[in-house]
């Protein structure tokens, strides 16, 4: 049995190198003079490919959620532990914060800022990619779990990957990536009301996800006390007829 402290440094760590990988990877293209479509596939490729390994390492022992909107649901429908959600999304702002000041020491000799406000504003059509990426995200995360899926993190680093360079929103899907979005000169920075925007069709889109797969396509529930968490899933699962 995994602590709460253990699941929460995993979470803190999970998140923030993802927020690493998400900013960086525009960062250093744009400063070798990559052109700004490369960038964009650069950065899905790069967080598919990060993404895949925290999932690996880290799902064992938090079930690597490390985005709040997915915590939020989990809690819903009794994938995660009584009374540990808030926790969660706790130590994934805070390594979304963390990975947001780590990728601007790494750069600040190219750029000397450790934290500003982004003025890049989004549009409508945009605020609703984040309702369908986030779905999409939240809707495999289940079907992987409930479908006793032994390539979880497989499945969702290659969503995210793929989503990323299909969304107008480039996908961020994650109240915590979006916050620390926020304090970036990067070009996959926002705005702050575009931001706080975001973050609300962020949870209605795993909101919507959580009803659909949750509710519709995987009617089940656990058996007594036992715990079911993405990526590391060993409990069975009773089919709700």
């Amino acid at each position: 049995m995994k602590t709460l402290r253990q699941k929460c440094t995993a979470e803190l760590i999970g998140t923030m190198f993802l927020v690493i990988v998400a900013i960086a990877s525009t960062i250093l293209p744009i400063t070798k003079g990559v052109d700004l479509g490369v960038t964009v596939f650069v950065n899905a490729v790069a967080v598919a490919f990060v993404l895949f390994a925290l999932i690996e390492a880290l799902a064992p022992i938090s079930g690597a959620h490390f985005n709040p909107a997915v915590t939020v649901v989990l809690a819903q429908t009794g994938e995660m532990r009584k009374g540990e959600a808030p926790y969660y999304i706790a130590s994934q702002f805070a390594g979304a914060f963390l990975g947001l000041i780590t990728v601007h020491l790494m750069f600040w000799d190219s750029n000397p800022v450790l934290v500003t406000v982004s003025e890049n504003v989004m549009t409508p059509s945009q605020y609703f990619a984040e309702v369908v990426g986030t779905f999409i995200l939240v809707g495999v995360i289940y079907g992987c779990v409930r479908g006793k899926s032994t390539a979880t993190g497989m499945a969702v680093a290659f969503l995210v990957g793929g989503m990323l360079v299909s969304t107008a929103s480039t996908m961020f899907a994650n109240p915590a990536v979006t916050f620390a979005r926020m304090m970036t000169y990067a070009i996959c920075g926002i705005a702050p009301a575009s931001g706080v925007v975001f973050m609300a069709m962020e949870v209605i889109g795993a909101m919507l996800a959580m009803v659909v797969f949750a509710k519709v396509l995987y009617p089940s529930r656990l058996e007594g006390k036992e715990i079911c968490e993405p990526g590391y899933c060993p409990p069975k699962l009773i089919e709700i007829k």
